[in-house]
């Protein structure tokens, strides 16, 4: 039913990358720089982002704009006179009149504030993520959250003044040290919150992930019975009235388990739906952004990367757009 006015042939997405973060997690290995340690480069980065901005809104000149995703990272380490000026400039150069959802990772609770939020609700946000992952504080102070629980309740609370009526959470099951008490009092706390989604993680082992790397270390908080974890938010989900609405696996997940994605009727994260089915080209833009350019006759899918680290990006932004220009070339 979501998917029925998706124009996969004649329509695209747009992620846009923010690979700024204001630590970085024990289990993460996606694209993260500490906003602390290169805040020198943040600008910098911006400026190379609008350089590709200005040439990604060339590149389907016939198509429509279904999604926007702003990820990372985490896109809310930008000051909000960094959010703002970036949102205007993607709104300035793509057409948003068919977009049906505009998506923004507000994932770190200490990175936001009400005025990043104002300037969310200004440009037309209709989706925020704040990702707590845990609920229990010794479990945010192992995997590198320098943020309290205090505060995970303080911005949800801010953002639904500001007018947010779309929040995801995310959480993670399998997390060092956690039990299935653990989960069940991480969820009693979100459902006092009353997000209009849940997304339930599996952790998975990633092999850059500092939770691999230095694994000797973490080697007495393996967590128990994540099985009885997965049964409990399931359970959780049902009562609250989330329907399940997505799912995807990845290698080295505990117990051999899955993501779940979980939404109150019409509060579904239509991208994540998009991103799984790979029926739609996603332009990704940004250090650390994969583009997926999907042919539909014949079917096949072919990926663009555009490389993790900031300061090559920065550096070899016009290197970086010929050849992805090159890459469309070809594909027409």
């Amino acid at each position: 039913q979501l998917l029925q006015e998706i124009d996969y042939q004649n329509g695209y997405s747009l992620y846009i990358g923010i690979p700024f973060c204001p630590s970085t997690c024990l289990y993460c290995s996606f694209t993260s720089y500490s906003i602390e340690k290169f805040s020198d480069y943040v600008d910098r980065y911006l400026k190379a982002l609008e350089k590709e901005i200005i040439y990604g809104s060339t590149v389907f000149p016939d198509k429509k704009l279904t999604c926007v995703y702003f990820g990372g990272g985490t896109p809310t380490s930008l000051t909000d006179e960094q959010l703002d000026r970036l949102i205007g400039i993607v709104k300035k150069h793509f057409d948003f009149s068919n977009v049906k959802e505009f998506c923004v990772e507000a994932g770190r609770p200490d990175s936001i504030t009400k005025e990043k939020l104002e300037v969310l609700k200004k440009w037309g946000v209709n989706r925020i993520s704040i990702n707590p992952q845990s609920m229990q504080q010794k479990t945010l102070d192992v995997i590198g959250r320098k943020h309290t629980v205090e505060q995970i309740k303080e911005s949800f609370a801010l953002a639904r003044e500001t007018g947010h009526n779309n929040i995801n959470m995310d959480i993670i099951i399998g997390l060092p040290g956690e039990n299935t008490e653990d989960v069940i009092n991480t969820l009693e706390q979100i459902k006092e919150m009353n997000p209009d989604s849940l997304t339930v993680h599996t952790l998975a082992i990633k092999r850059a992930a500092r939770l691999n790397i230095e694994k000797e270390n973490y080697i007495d908080m393996v967590p128990t019975d994540v099985s009885s974890m997965q049964e409990v938010t399931v359970r959780f989900a049902k009562e609250n009235d989330y329907l399940p609405y997505y799912l995807y696996r990845q290698k080295n997940m505990a117990d051999n388990l899955e993501n779940i994605g979980y939404a109150r009727y019409n509060k579904e994260g239509l991208y994540n739906i998009l991103i799984m089915e790979e029926l739609q080209t996603i332009l990704a833009l940004g250090a650390g952004a994969l583009t997926k350019y999907v042919s539909h006759e014949p079917y096949y899918i072919i990926r663009q990367d555009n490389g993790k680290s900031v300061t090559d990006y920065i550096n070899r932004i016009d290197e970086l757009i010929a050849r992805k220009q090159k890459f469309f070339d070809e594909l027409k």
